[in-house]
């Protein structure tokens, strides 16, 4: 009889070992649009995080990017069941904003603001509802001169603003890639250039920009 009950304790007493050495990853999707679709590439945003969290030996976690071009925030909620919540995800990092309000300028398709904060906080209760942990980012910057300088600051600020509340409202993590990156630029754009330091269109990163996005990204994700 002990030879039997031996013969069950140990199979499970070694997949409990296993299951201890390799315990399950941690899923990370970054939900948003050409910023982070491009932020799967080579020296991309998403990139880079993997990189460094192999440098730290963190290898545990599996980072997924879930951005498509010209997305707004209603795109990011048409798309929210298929593209992100099927995945089952631990963590869902919400970054979007930009499109909201350059598309009003450029194509007359932007977004009111008070119908980007009811759709982005249906994204969130929709996640949480799922169980799933959610991490707020601000838009960072449609131009790179200093602050009110640039054509949409202002309605960029109040989109931002508006993520700012919602992350108090709902108690998330908040990267604030906008005040970042005002803050680097107010003191490395001496010459307020349009675009070159962290952009290089006004809008999309290059690698010094896509480096920032991911040091302040992943204070958020190994917090």
């Amino acid at each position: 009889m002990k030879r039997k009950f031996l013969f069950l304790i140990l199979p499970l007493t070694f997949l409990a070992f296993m299951s201890l050495q390799n315990p399950k990853p941690v899923k990370v999707i970054f939900f948003g649009d050409s910023i982070t679709e491009v932020g799967i590439q080579p020296g991309g945003y998403i990139d880079r995080m993997r990189k460094m969290l192999k440098e730290k030996n963190l290898t545990n976690y599996q980072l997924i990017g879930a951005g498509v071009s010209g997305n707004k925030v209603y795109d990011l909620y048409l798309r929210l069941e298929d593209d992100v919540i099927n995945q089952k995800p631990d963590w869902v990092l919400i970054y979007v904003g930009v499109n909201d309000v350059w598309h009003k300028k450029s194509f007359g398709t932007g977004t009111d603001p008070d119908k980007f904060e009811k759709f982005y906080a249906a994204i969130i209760r929709k996640l949480q509802t799922h169980g799933i942990q959610v991490a707020l980012c601000t838009p960072a910057v449609i131009g790179e001169k200093a602050d009110g300088k640039n054509e949409l600051d202002g309605d960029l600020n109040k989109f931002s603003q508006i993520i700012r509340n919602l992350a108090a409202k709902y108690d998330l993590p908040l990267c604030d890639l906008r005040r970042t990156f005002m803050d680097y630029l107010a003191q490395n754009n001496k010459e307020n250039k349009e675009k070159g330091l962290l952009t290089t269109d006004g809008v999309h990163l290059n690698d010094a920009g896509n480096q920032l996005v991911a040091e302040q990204m992943l204070m958020i994700i190994i917090k």
